[in-house]
């Protein structure tokens, strides 16, 4: 009978994961994260929000104060299974004196990878990241961009299940970030599972199935992009004329004036319509009407607002406004 941590829907699923620095430092409070089988997942959060110390646990670099879960179906820190991710950390380093194809090789034995099998992988590594022509040429050479592409490859070296990249566009100009979702978007394709740390919103917004957005050491949103973005639209009319004698009806509609237009939250059509009706038979002439939907570096500044608003709450003395 099939052991059923190996039938799971989830590539990563932990729980409850804790982790406390020396001086009393909370890097992580409990934090649960999913990630299904096939999807890319990115974490993002402001700077101390404990990303890199969850992916340094998962990938048995750092010891957890508390942890459930499992990787790929199996208990973290299963040998087994660690042997099916790769890994890219943040700021890596490699030995400066080898070359480009030379590296991936012995990350390749490393990985157990026939001696044939990782030397073809190794040339059709280089030649997806764009490094055929550094191939040969020592790492001492090569610029913060060009490491960030060599790591890459290193990472897949292993054609692991589960790909696990810590800031994997640091450093990388703006065609290197294309060439890279690309290549992201190409290994989602053939079944590979994507977890990413990055603070570029941007990019992870273009390539991401799912986000979390992790905040003092807690996961204070997850979900899809649609889901996250879902109660965060609005429609905006831009209209001619003066507007003012309509407030009221406008207020009883749930909208309001701002900077000139008039602001409808959320995605009713209806209420829309209902809006123009009053503004048509008023003589009011309409400019523009312009649904909006929030970003994901909206939903990522409204969660972190949000967060830091309870926080200060709690901090308030008592009695105090």
């Amino acid at each position: 009978m099939a052991d059923m941590t190996e039938m799971t829907n989830w590539a990563v699923d932990l729980i409850g994961v804790r982790k406390t620095y020396p001086g009393r430092i909370e890097a992580l409070r409990g934090v649960n994260v999913q990630v299904g089988r096939g999807e890319i997942f990115g974490l993002l959060g402001p700077n101390g929000a404990g990303k890199s110390t969850l992916v340094k646990i998962m990938m048995t670099v750092v010891r957890p104060d508390r942890a459930m879960g499992t990787l790929l179906g199996r208990p973290l820190g299963n040998r087994r299974k660690l042997a099916r991710i790769g890994y890219l950390p943040e700021g890596h380093r490699f030995p400066r004196y080898l070359t480009g194809v030379q590296l991936l090789d012995s990350y390749g034995a490393l990985a157990k990878v026939g001696r044939s099998t990782r030397r073809q992988r190794a040339n059709e590594l280089l030649d997806r990241v764009g490094m055929t022509q550094w191939a040969n040429t020592r790492i001492s050479k090569y610029s913060k961009g060009m490491m960030q592409r060599l790591g890459l490859a290193q990472a897949l070296i292993n054609d692991p299940d589960l790909i696990v990249l810590d800031e994997p566009t640091d450093g990388v100009d703006p065609m290197g970030r294309r060439d890279i979702r690309e290549l992201l978007l190409e290994l989602r394709r053939q079944g590979k599972t994507i977890f990413i740390n990055s603070h570029l919103l941007g990019e992870l917004e273009m390539v991401c199935d799912r986000v979390s957005i992790l905040v003092s050491g807690l996961v204070a949103r997850q979900g899809t992009l649609g889901e996250l973005t879902a109660q965060s639209r609005e429609y905006r009319i831009k209209c001619q004329g003066d507007i003012e004698p309509l407030r009221q009806q406008i207020t009883d509609l749930k909208a309001k004036m701002a900077d000139g237009e008039i602001v409808i939250p959320g995605h009713d059509s209806s209420q829309v319509n209902a809006l123009i009706d009053v503004l048509r038979g008023a003589g009011v002439l309409i400019e523009s009407v312009l649904p909006k939907r929030f970003t994901l570096e909206d939903v990522f500044v409204d969660t972190l607002g949000g967060v830091r608003s309870v926080g200060a709450a709690r901090k308030r003395p008592e009695g105090a406004a």
